[in-house]
Order: C-alpha cells, then structure tokens, then sequence
C-alpha cells in the first residue's frame, strides 16, 4: 500500500474526491497525509474528518521558496511518502523539488492540456478563457508535474461538453464533478498500482 500526501492550498474539493475514494478506485494507495499552505485551507477540516494526519507549510514563515521547498520534502520524509498529489495546491514548485520526486507528482488541471495551461491559468481564468475562445469540449488533465506548470508528461483525460448559457463558475462545477473528481482517483490508482 503506497502512502500518498496531497498538498493543498483551499477547499479541498478534488481531496474529497480521493478520501472517497479509497477503497473504491483507489486500493493500491492510501492518503497518510494532507499539507497544506494555507492554515485557513478547509481542506485540513476533510483531512481531519478522515482521520488523515495533517501539516501546514507557510512560506511567508520559511522566508523563501527554496526554504519552503525544503521544510516540505523533511514533512513527506517523515511520513514516508510514496506519492504527492496536487489539489488546488496553488504554488508553483521548482525543479529543486519537482526533480527529487521524479513520476512521483500527480497534478490535475482544468482543461485539456496543451490547451489553456501553463502559468497563471488556474482556477475560474481556465474556465473564462474556454468560454471567451468559443470552444465547444474543454475537461480536465491528470499529469506528472515537472519544473514546467502543466508541462509534465500526461497521464488521464476526461473532456466536457460546453453548454448553452455556460458561465465560468457553471463550467469549473461541471468539470469538477464530470471529471477531476473521476480522474484524479483512478491516475492516483495507476501510478500506485505501478510502483
């Protein structure tokens, strides 16, 4: 059974999604523990509920992102952390870090990589941009992080159609429940059920 962490920065919507399912979908992993970087993020409430171990990491308290970087990988060390997750985790990470987790980083992004990804799309802007360049099936990608935002090599796809009336907020739901929240479990599972 491999341990997963996932880090997070808010809601933890897409971390539900794995806590439910574990031992569904996800039967070669479990979650050992949720990091966020936010200690307001109430995600770490779902953690809780679960029983899932907790950790806040603040950058502003490390004083850089190398010693955040640091103080992150000496949390997953002690919990002997198999495979790191990214769920709404809203910090960029570096290829100090992303290079000693190599394959070992799973990320899910709002649309169909290549398309609306990289710096600064996340969150409700990948969905205004969908609806502002008028196409009709956008979804969600599970990827590998590299040093590269959402330039890691691809693991799932899931598309959604566009609908008449779509707002952005309308939009981030439906590829929310349609497929993130599939998606994310069964990459969780793939990768784990590989090591």
């Amino acid at each position: 059974m491999k341990k997963i962490a996932v880090l997070v920065s808010g809601g933890g919507t897409n971390l539900q999604a794995l806590i439910d399912a574990q031992g569904s979908v996800l039967n070669s992993g479990r979650i050992a523990l949720v990091v966020a970087n936010n200690a307001n993020a109430y995600a770490l409430e779902r953690a809780k509920k679960a029983g899932i171990a907790t950790a806040v990491v603040l950058k502003k308290e490390c004083g850089s992102q190398k010693a955040f970087e640091e103080k992150l990988k000496e949390v997953l060390a002690e919990h002997e952390i198999d495979l790191i997750v990214l769920a709404g985790f809203m910090t960029i990470l570096t290829e100090s870090f992303t290079s000693a987790y190599p394959k070992r980083i799973l990320n899910v992004h709002p649309s169909l990589i290549p398309s609306f990804c990289g710096e600064g799309f996340y969150g409700l802007r990948v969905h205004e941009e969908a609806l502002r360049y008028g196409v009709k099936v956008t979804g969600a990608t599970v990827h590998f992080v590299n040093e590269i935002p959402d330039g890691g090599e691809i693991i799932a796809q899931k598309a959604v159609y566009i609908e008449e009336g779509d707002t952005p907020e309308i939009l981030q739901r439906r590829v929310m429940e349609q497929a993130e929240w599939l998606l994310l479990p069964m990459a969780a599972e793939k990768v784990c059920a590989s090591m």
